[in-house]
């Protein structure tokens, strides 16, 4: 297994074992390397020609420059329960059923979507204690779930690198 590959494992390891709302676990992570890697760059590529939307060429060189991406997203969650309205519903039970957005699906319970940050949040803290070059990507996620490279409502991807010169940064 090449190292980026192992640092991206570790990472998964991260965001398995991140803290989550009342001790349920929805989050589901994947490492895609090789050919995945590939049809994830030419599928961003296309759906930023496809929806006009701006940047998804750029992020997909990232990809196409990058040893391994690393996906975590947030799958079938429930709701916590606590009735807080931060969804924009004052009861939980006016949550109701996902329904297919532009681009994720929800409504989603927002402590939900913190135990998706946190988990993103503890993978990344992994990434800085080995060295590798690392950056959240939204628009990886987009495509990730397009191509149903993992499953999940919403999906976020970190792609992984490590050369003389952060790619994700210096671009």
């Amino acid at each position: 297994m090449d190292v980026i590959e192992l640092a991206a494992h570790l990472m998964a390891l991260s965001a398995r074992t991140a803290p989550k709302a009342t001790g349920k676990d929805f989050i589901e992570t994947k490492v895609i390397t090789g050919e995945d890697l590939i049809r994830l760059k030419e599928d961003m590529i296309k759906y930023g020609e496809e929806s006009g939307k701006k940047n998804f060429d750029r992020d997909a060189k990232n990809v196409a420059n990058s040893s391994a991406v690393l996906l975590i997203s947030l799958s079938k969650p429930e709701k916590v329960g606590l009735n807080c309205g931060a969804c924009g519903y004052n009861l939980c039970t006016s949550l109701r059923d996902f329904r297919e957005g532009t681009e994720f699906a929800g409504p989603i319970c927002a402590w939900r979507l913190i135990d998706l940050g946190i988990a993103v949040g503890s993978a990344v803290k992994t990434a800085s204690l080995l060295n590798v070059d690392n950056r959240v990507m939204y628009r990886i996620g987009v495509s990730a779930r397009r191509l149903k490279l993992i499953e999940g409502e919403i999906v976020i991807g970190i792609p992984l690198s490590a050369t003389g010169k952060n790619i994700y940064f210096d671009r």
